[in-house]
């Protein structure tokens, strides 16, 4: 059950190669679901990350022999996504989250992942986002109030931190700054509200710059070495989590829902430069990193000491996941 590291000499050769290890379920996984019972609604399964989110949890139903069901909900169905959450055993839903009439409609379920795929970041005005970032975890929340729910949140609500002092933990003071990052806080809020005053289980779950081959701070670092563009150093520093460790953190995490709401920070342990990191990049790629501009002693930093203790470390090291980024981005992968 559990998957064998990759190594640098085992490049993945497609898109279903990397899909395929993405929701591939481990033995934490099967672990946590044997204790959460019944079905399950993913909220947000139109993105790669909902998708893979998704197909990971009917896996290891099927592994483990468990007759559940996963539900995936997405307010806009992308071309092919439903056919092959389809053809993996999943039941698909389209519905407009922010209709509090199709949301009552939705299927029951003991447990509720509530991403942020579900039109936050794509909306193309500020009320837009507001709207898909508070109106709709009120919508949610009434709906599955006798359900376990996890919601993503970020980890940009923090304020930048001395880079030495490791990154701010969950009970730090936050200061979001900007409207997405002020709207991310209000999500937060919502949920808060609404598991205090009906009693429902939640987790909120900051992620901190979750990566695979195709997104991600990583990939975006490897494209500027790659193509010659010049990176600028004034953010840092930065953590980051491969994607399938961030899915696997996230089940885990719905077992520990509570109210009040529990909140957990959940991103990779290592403190990476970018300039370092650049520098490994080019290493690789053989081409010379270009700069501007100097790192500040202060970054948007998680500490995830706390997801450690409940979940135990990472499978993938920031080094194998740069590894791996760097050898789909000089082969020209891009979907």
């Amino acid at each position: 059950m559990v998957k064998r590291n990759r190594t640098s000499s085992e490049p993945f050769q497609s898109v279903e190669t990397l899909e395929d290890l993405l929701s591939m379920p481990t033995t934490p996984v099967v672990t946590a679901l044997a204790k959460l019972k019944g079905d399950f609604v993913v909220l947000g399964v139109s993105d790669p990350a909902g998708s893979s989110l998704a197909q990971l949890l009917k896996r290891a139903f099927v592994s483990a022999k468990i007759k559940h069901h996963v539900i995936g909900v997405a307010s806009v169905a992308e071309a092919g996504s439903e056919a092959t959450l389809q053809s993996a055993g999943i039941e698909t839903v389209n519905c407009d989250l922010l209709d509090d009439d199709l949301v009552r409609k939705l299927p029951e379920a003991p447990n509720v992942i509530c991403m942020p795929g579900t039109g936050a970041d794509a909306a193309e005005d500020e009320a837009s986002r507001w709207a898909a970032n508070t109106l709709l975890p009120a919508v949610v929340c009434k709906r599955y109030r006798q359900s376990r729910v996890v919601a993503f949140s970020t980890g940009n609500i923090y304020e930048p931190t001395l880079v030495s002092q490791g990154g701010s933990v969950e009970s730090d003071p936050v200061a979001p700054v900007g409207e997405r990052a002020m709207s991310c806080l209000g999500r937060e809020r919502i949920f808060e509200y609404f598991s205090q005053k009906n009693g429902t289980p939640v987790a909120l779950v900051r992620l901190s710059h979750v990566c695979e081959l195709r997104y991600g701070i990583l990939a975006e670092l490897a494209k500027q070495v790659w193509e010659g563009e010049v990176i600028d150093l004034a953010g840092g520093y930065f953590n980051a989590i491969w994607q399938s460790d961030a899915h696997t953190a996230v089940i885990q995490a719905l077992a520990h829902a509570a109210s009040p709401a529990l909140i957990i920070n959940v991103t990779g342990p290592e403190i990476l430069s970018v300039h370092k990191v650049c520098e490994d990049f080019g290493r690789w790629m053989n081409r010379q990193p270009k700069f501007t501009g100097a790192e500040s002693p202060t970054a948007l930093l998680s500490n995830a000491r706390q997801a450690g203790r409940l979940f135990g470390p990472p499978h993938v090291k920031a080094d194998q996941m740069m590894r791996w980024v760097a050898e789909w981005v000089m082969r020209g992968e891009r979907n």
